[in-house]
């Protein structure tokens, strides 16, 4: 499994925010949102080829009983599997956070699923071939409800402007089985003005339409910054 990094830091988004834990960010993705905040993971991945116990190895260095498996796109491995087995193995709880275009047998305790709207695609200009397989890969209903009925879930949206809404108004209608209180709807951006700005609509029409509303926490306690 290639993996970019490994670190300890806390949980800034979902139900589980301010939870201290361990991610290990795979490498590799099979979209490529404009506005991704970890290129090294999408874009122009980095990392290394790990097994399964030289991660295991280094997630038990730190005493933490929850262990975040990201990405770029986690799924895309098959050794998620034997690796999310092991996790669960030595106690610790773990979250996957993968797109919801891939499905995988794996364990886990919350799977995190951040469905991706026609509006994250890259520019069909100047990245043409990435334009359409965003479009082509980005919307798999059959993924989402297999993923939706096998795990706990969270499913959290990132919103840019008030074009999204509509667009996440849609998709839970698409999907009746989704309970509204488990969809987080999340303020694009990297700066926190840019998020407390958009913040400012969004929490409303939340509370309008029974979503829950997700802060990047992460941005206003450590900024853009890898390793946390």
């Amino acid at each position: 499994m290639r993996i970019a990094e490994i670190y300890r830091s806390v949980q800034g988004e979902g139900f589980l925010t301010g939870v201290p834990s361990v991610f290990v960010r795979a490498s590799g993705c099979n979209l490529r949102c404009w506005f991704c905040d970890t290129p090294y993971a999408s874009w122009e991945p980095e990392g290394r080829d790990m097994s399964t116990d030289e991660i295991v190895s280094q997630v038990e260095e730190w005493d933490s009983e929850h262990v975040v498996v990201t990405g770029g796109e986690p799924m895309l491995f098959a050794e998620l599997i034997p690796l999310c087995g092991r996790l669960r193995e030595i106690g610790r709880h773990v979250t996957i956070e993968t797109a919801g275009t891939l499905h995988l047998n794996v364990e886990c305790d919350l799977m995190s699923i951040s469905p991706k709207f026609a509006s994250s695609a890259p520019d069909a200009k100047d990245e043409p071939h990435w334009h359409r397989r965003h479009e082509r890969e980005r919307h798999r209903p059959g993924v989402i409800r297999k993923l939706v009925s096998e795990y706990q879930y969270q499913l959290k949206f990132v919103v840019d402007s008030g074009d999204d809404l509509q667009a996440v108004r849609e998709y839970v209608v698409e999907f009746p089985e989704i309970s509204r209180d488990r969809v987080l709807v999340m303020p694009q951006g990297t700066k926190q003005e840019q998020l407390e700005a958009r913040g400012d609509w969004l929490k409303p029409f939340c509370e309008a339409e029974g979503f829950v509303f997700c802060p990047r926490k992460q941005i206003e306690w450590f900024g853009p910054v890898r390793g946390t």
